[in-house]
């Protein structure tokens, strides 16, 4: 597995650079996956690929994502996108499994912290606005029945690209100002384990991740 470091950028350079990793892989034929890690600078809204943007940011911007699911705020958070072949994941064809496995990376990473984490029920949310943390399925990742990271995919030409975003802390006003939405069942890292930073979350996970190969 190929692992790019976080670095923060913009919400279309964010997507731009998924894009293009995703069309690599598929121009390339490769087999290697691809894991990234990246913040949002400025904090971002990003759209699913089929959502209506139907509500107003203020001054916040917003970009559509490849991938499916929910309008996300990409604030105080860990985003990850994850492409690789359809053909290397078990049971790759089904989105159901394939959200699974590439979501136990995270969860696997998690036990090494002490945190056991476990996939979500089938359960809907009544939204206007359709904010993606409110919606919990069976491939999200949730602690203790709340929402931690909520992913999202996209499948072309026989590859997955998919984003999730871990949230570290979140802004509950601003939140439910934005979507108009009380915004309940979710967590985050720094309600979990509140004595460690952000930056050494990232250098845990690049570890971990790099120690995969």
């Amino acid at each position: 597995m190929k692992l790019i470091r976080y670095a923060e950028y913009t919400g279309s350079e964010n997507m731009r650079i998924d894009t293009n990793i995703l069309e690599n892989a598929i121009q390339t034929s490769a087999i290697e996956p691809v894991f990234r890690l990246y913040g949002w600078k400025p904090k971002c809204i990003s759209i699913g690929r089929n959502q209506k943007a139907c509500f107003l940011s203020g001054d916040i911007q917003s970009v559509r994502r490849l991938t499916g699911g929910r309008a996300l705020l990409h604030d105080n958070e860990i985003t990850y996108s994850y492409v690789t072949p359809i053909s290397i994941i078990p049971d790759g064809e089904s989105v159901y499994s394939s959200y699974r496995y590439i979501s136990g990376f995270l969860t696997d990473f998690f036990k090494t912290l002490g945190i056991e984490l476990d996939f979500g029920e089938n359960k809907r949310v009544a939204t206007h606005f359709d904010y993606c943390m409110l919606v919990s399925t069976g491939a999200d990742v949730c602690y203790k029945g709340k929402k931690l990271i909520g992913s999202a995919q996209c499948r072309k030409q026989g590859y997955i690209l998919q984003h999730g975003s871990i949230l570290f802390d979140y802004d509950k006003v601003l939140l439910e100002h934005l979507f108009k939405e009380k915004i309940t069942g979710i967590t985050c890292i720094k309600e979990i384990v509140p004595d460690i930073s952000k930056e050494e979350l990232i250098k845990l996970l690049e570890i971990f991740i790099k120690n995969l190969n």
